[in-house]
């Protein structure tokens, strides 16, 4: 019994716009001989490349019709969005824990944590220590007459357990020397004072409403 097989014409293949091209290759008569074999030896004629790749299941017209199975995609996460507000005053103030409970609003008094740095990630203060991670929050007014305004404008609207990232501008933060959080230390206190006519970068968790 003998099969028949037959490719697509070459010019058919030429015409698809993700054909492979194979140059011609000759036929070769390979002859296998055992040494010690009485049976006469058996000629085996080599299949053209595009013939053999068809008996395997894999022809160039199956990448184009089936493009998932040449290259198969990957699973992609996508990032995630944190909310970015920005005020009036040139503050903004992204939303990284939301918190629970009712809000802070103006007059209450607050108990935070937070950690204040330039724009270029330069560490300038923070009531957590750096090396044991121990806290010493500060309490709070939410009164622009006590406490600067662009802080204060970051805790209204906060529940307790949030936490805001905020880029606060100069004309709405140190522009005086009394106004709070500043620490009362004197070295940290002239880092942050020398830094009150540039943007600060605050991130700031509400612990409790007073």
């Amino acid at each position: 019994m003998h099969l028949q097989l037959q490719a697509l014409p070459f010019q058919t293949l030429q015409q698809l716009p993700c054909s492979f091209n194979f140059p011609p290759r000759q036929h070769k008569d390979v002859t296998i001989k055992g040494s010690h074999s009485r049976r006469p030896s058996v000629s085996v004629k080599s299949l053209p490349r595009r013939v053999f790749l068809q008996l395997m299941g894999f022809s160039p017209i199956s990448l184009c019709i089936y493009p998932l199975f040449a290259a198969p995609m990957q699973d992609m996460n996508e990032p995630e969005v944190i909310r970015t507000l920005k005020l009036s005053s040139g503050v903004r103030i992204q939303e990284i824990i939301e918190g629970e409970g009712r809000q802070a609003r103006d007059g209450d008094y607050v108990q935070v944590n937070y950690v204040c740095r330039r724009p270029n990630g330069y560490f300038v203060h923070s009531t957590v220590d750096q090396f044991s991670g121990e806290s010493s929050p500060v309490t709070l007014p939410l009164d622009e007459n006590q406490i600067i305004k662009g802080l204060k404008d970051v805790l209204t609207g906060m529940k307790v357990g949030g936490k805001r990232r905020a880029l606060i501008p100069p004309s709405v933060g140190y522009i005086n020397e009394n106004l709070k959080p500043i620490p009362d230390e004197f070295g940290p206190r002239r880092s942050l004072l020398s830094h009150a006519k540039e943007p600060l970068i605050f991130e700031v968790q509400l612990l409790k409403i007073l």
